[in-house]
């Protein structure tokens, strides 16, 4: 081999070093990226601490001035209650952090304090306030106490300003600063939206915190001395640990997955130059190679001209229109695939891509393949750019989504025979009842009927009492059919129709089957019914389903009792009506609360668990919404909100 000549082995393997030189280099910047943001996190961390702390120390500050400036009015005025309760007054409405203002006597008894209230922390030498109230007598200036416990305000540290009279300690005014209250007023919202915020004791220990999101794993944190209070107090900031950056996890991934690619690609393009040594017919394999990458696709591809031209078509979208490429290619609008009774419609939507008002989201539309089948199509469209930067025309991707809207059909019908066939698990349930119901009219209709029978065949009857028996038969009848027509209206088969029904006149109605298992059970009734007559647009029989599911849970909850009774409420609000059904059961457990509203989940012991879940499929189907609450006093309330019909 000659000097300086590589091997061809060498050569080879020269991409698929540069190409993994190439990943590990872009590996490296991320992790220096990376290590750069955590630098700046931790800068921004410490600069942000830095500045809570110097705007606590601003204004605890002047908080002491402002005590030594109430000090002197005593000192000056001497009359302590008055000046105490103005000065005090304006002192906590100028600054929140301050809770209370207490005057103490020279014994370290609390005198007086604005508001009124006990003294914090006890009184004498036992207090923990003491040594900052002896060390404020003893340096004849403001100091601060340790932080203690005081019911009512939590955590707190106490200013000490010495008072005098004629030159002689005459007590102390004591400002009263709850940790929480620092944080609350001097922390802004924006520190807490990024970290959590706490004041420590000199152990570590937290006093007080102040945060708007959980942490569930603490980041980096950074802590400052606060001077004042002083007395090993310290203000802690922690990063709330943010989740994985997802950019760079997929950029990492794809750097690796290129890179394994890139090498694929290479081992394949070592493979075609083994079979084929000659330029052209590496030309040609490079071409096959995209051309089967093409013809692979199962997305149908379109590109037009700026005139609607079709200048390219892939193999799936001639198999998805039935014309083949040198059929389609040139052909102008209007298009053989194009629907002729949905000519109009085609038009105007292809007039709408010409001129770049394409929807973003993709549109879906009929076409007709060359046999006559219709079918359903999802497009996107975008602009085709050429090589130069120009706009040339707009590519299309075409997806065959019929068998999707078929699904989507069946999952519609599964969905509703779903709610019929609860319905009718429901009259199941109820059968004992409604048969126990329908015997009371009958038996009366067989009574009143044997009467009539017998006065007629003794050939004597007062016309009048056959009048009013007959009328009673009637009226019971009445009461029988009436039954039976709720029971056929609620089971019957159709499809959901909306039209404007009185929604007072739906939960009267729901109340008819109701009442049957409640007088059943010894349960009672409370209707409240709204004002007026409020309307929606919705299906009657499905909003009934979804009253007596509710209705009959909350029977069922609330078992046979004496005092037990289900309320029925109807509400109007702005632009909705809101219906409550209250139990007065043992409620909801609070593990079964997230989940109560999941299929087939059920807390009861022959249940199916779909009840709730079709209710709700029910009401967002209607654009409402469905949720429970507990009830004051034990029990449930499940509302369901329904928006009122827009008056024309």
């Amino acid at each position: 081999m000659p000097y300086g000549q590589r091997s061809p082995s060498t050569l080879q393997a020269m991409p698929a070093i540069a190409m993994a030189m190439v990943a590990m280099l872009l590996v490296a910047l991320l992790w220096m990226l990376h290590r750069s943001e955590v630098e700046e996190e931790r800068f921004a961390l410490i600069k942000d601490i830095l500045w809570v702390e110097q705007n606590i120390h601003f204004h605890l500050v002047s908080d002491e001035e402002k005590l030594a400036q109430l000090a002197a009015d005593l000192e000056r005025r001497g009359a302590a209650g008055p000046v105490l309760e103005a000065e005090g007054r304006a002192l906590l409405a100028n600054n929140p952090e301050i809770r209370r203002v207490i005057l103490r006597d020279a014994d370290g008894n609390g005198a007086e304090s604005f508001p009124p209230g006990e003294a914090t922390g006890g009184i004498g030498e036992q207090a923990p306030w003491w040594p900052a109230f002896a060390m404020a007598r003893s340096l004849g200036r403001v100091a601060w106490s340790a932080p203690f416990a005081v019911p009512g305000l939590g955590v707190v540290v106490e200013a000490h300003q010495p008072v005098y009279r004629g030159g002689r300690f005459a007590g102390m005014v004591v400002g009263v600063f709850p940790l929480d209250g620092i944080l609350t007023h001097l922390v802004p919202w924006w520190v807490a939206e990024k970290y959590k915020v706490e004041i420590v004791d000199a152990d570590g220990a937290a006093l007080a915190a102040k945060t708007q999101v959980a942490v569930a794993e603490p980041g980096p944190s950074h802590q400052v001395r606060l001077e004042p209070p002083g007395q090993g107090v310290a203000v802690v900031a922690t990063v709330y640990r943010s989740a994985p950056n997802l950019a760079r996890n997929l950029l990492a991934a794809a750097i690796l997955a290129l890179s394994l690619l890139a090498l694929s690609s290479l081992g394949m393009v070592r493979r075609q130059v083994r079979r084929r040594l000659a330029a052209e017919q590496d030309l040609r394999a490079e071409h096959a190679f995209r051309k089967a990458m093409e013809d692979s696709l199962t997305v149908g591809m379109r590109a037009r001209d700026l005139d609607g031209r079709i200048t390219y078509v892939n193999p799936a979208f001639c198999r998805m229109v039935g014309w083949t490429e040198a059929e389609l290619v040139g052909t102008e609008p209007p298009m053989p695939y194009w629907l002729p009774e949905a000519m109009d419609a085609t038009m105007e939507m292809h007039r709408r891509v010409m001129a770049g008002d394409a929807p973003p989201d993709g549109f879906e539309i009929q076409f007709r393949r060359r046999s006559g089948e219709v079918f359903w199509a999802l497009v996107y469209e975008a602009p085709l750019i050429g090589a130069d930067g120009r706009h040339t025309g707009w590519m299309a991707s075409v997806l065959d989504v019929t068998e999707r809207k078929r699904a989507e059909e069946t999952t519609r019908q599964q969905q509703e025979q779903l709610q019929r066939t609860a319905r009718l698990i429901t009259m199941g349930e109820m059968a004992s009842t409604l048969a126990h119901e329908l015997n009371q009219p009958l038996s009366a209709i067989a009574s009143y009927t044997t009467g009539c029978l017998n006065r007629l065949g003794a050939e004597r009857f007062d016309p009048g009492e056959l009048r009013e028996a007959l009328t009673k038969l009637g009226v019971q009848a009445q009461r029988a059919g009436q039954i039976i027509r709720r029971v056929h209206d609620f089971v019957r088969k159709s499809e959901p129709r909306l039209r404007p029904c009185s929604l007072n006149r739906v939960v009267e109605d729901s109340v008819g089957f109701i009442e049957i298992d409640a007088r059943r059970r010894g349960v009672g009734l409370e209707v409240d019914l709204a004002p007026g007559e409020p309307e929606v647009d919705a299906d009657p029989i499905l909003l009934e389903q979804v009253m007596l599911n509710l209705a009959r849970n909350g029977i069922e909850a609330m078992g046979e009792g004496r005092d037990h009774a289900l309320s029925i409420h109807v509400a109007v609000e702005p632009g909705q009506a809101v219906i409550s059904i209250a139990d007065r059961g043992p409620g909801v457990a609070p593990e079964a609360a997230d989940n109560l509203f999941r299929p087939f989940y059920t807390t009861k012991e022959e249940g199916m668990g779909m009840g709730l879940n079709i209710c709700r499929s029910i009401i967002e189907f209607h654009q409402g919404r469905l949720w429970f609450e507990p009830r004051l006093g034990g029990g449930s309330v499940f509302r369901f909100s329904l928006p009122l019909k827009v008056a024309a």
